[in-house]
């Protein structure tokens, strides 16, 4: 799996510098409005990895609790109920033809 990753870091948009012009922006405002998405930002890279580290925690945990057998048993619970879905749509088709082509059908 490819980790993610984003294309600036807070510290690059800390460092980043702009041009002014004679009509540019205030340099307060934006400098203000640069600080905040830099705060969002770190929070929101240090959300993702907390939930990847939950995520690896949570596949670890299950991986143990179910063991080798579980997961065969699983295994085999999934083949069975995919057998049982092939049986059940055999009998419908069945049934369709024979109300299609009644017992002309059924006794070729």
């Amino acid at each position: 799996m490819t980790e993610d990753r984003f294309h600036l870091t807070g510290k690059e948009i800390l460092e980043r510098d702009f041009k002014t012009s004679m009509r540019g922006y205030n340099q307060e405002e934006v400098d203000e409005f640069l600080d905040l998405v830099i705060k969002d930002y770190d929070q929101y890279d240090e959300m993702i990895k907390d939930l990847k580290e939950e995520n690896e925690r949570l596949k670890r945990n299950r991986s143990v609790s179910q063991g080798p057998e579980q997961e065969e048993k699983q295994e085999t619970r999934s083949r069975q109920s995919g057998h049982q879905v092939n049986y059940d749509i055999l009998k419908r088709l069945s049934n369709l033809e024979k109300a299609v082509f009644g017992n002309r059908y059924v006794d070729e």
